[in-house]
């Protein structure tokens, strides 16, 4: 069974895993805000572009605080896991169950009857968040892809 999981599993390089992780924070990140962006702006009021603007400095303060270092974390594991290893990798087992969680967190706060508002700030907060803070990864990558086409100008590093 191991020797079959081995062969079979789907494996990308650190670069791949890289872009996966950047693509999973950008669009979720987008989602989030967008629908929190919505929630907040859909009647027109001042009340909702004031509270946009408190998501945001939320967003950007939780990103700072929190989302930034486990961003070089997943930048770490995949960069220490080196060249070819199972895809969905770039987030570790115990990130993979809580990122199951903030799902269902989302799906429990959106079936409690909680304003929109309240709801909206909270998804453009984590959505700003995690947008912002996927610019380390998109960094990463970046930087991986540069000193990869380096290395092929300059085989001999010269």
């Amino acid at each position: 069974m191991f020797s079959w999981l081995e062969t079979y599993k789907p494996v990308a390089s650190s670069r791949m895993q890289l872009w996966l992780a950047g693509t999973m924070w950008s669009c979720v990140g987008t989602g989030l805000f967008s629908v929190g962006t919505y929630w907040l702006l859909k009647n027109g009021e001042a009340k909702g572009f004031i509270l946009l603007v408190i998501a945001a400095g939320l967003g950007l303060g939780k990103a700072l605080l929190i989302l930034d270092r486990t961003a070089l974390r997943n930048i770490t594991r995949v960069k220490s896991r080196g060249e070819d290893r199972c895809f969905g990798g770039f987030l570790s087992p115990r990130v993979w169950i809580l990122v199951i969680g903030m799902m269902l967190l989302g799906r429990v706060l959106r079936t409690s009857g909680l304003p929109k508002p309240i709801l909206g700030l909270i998804y453009g907060a984590v959505g700003i968040g995690l947008l912002f803070s996927s610019r380390l990864i998109w960094r990463a990558w970046k930087d991986q892809r540069e000193a990869k086409v380096s290395a092929v100008e300059n085989p001999d590093g010269k």
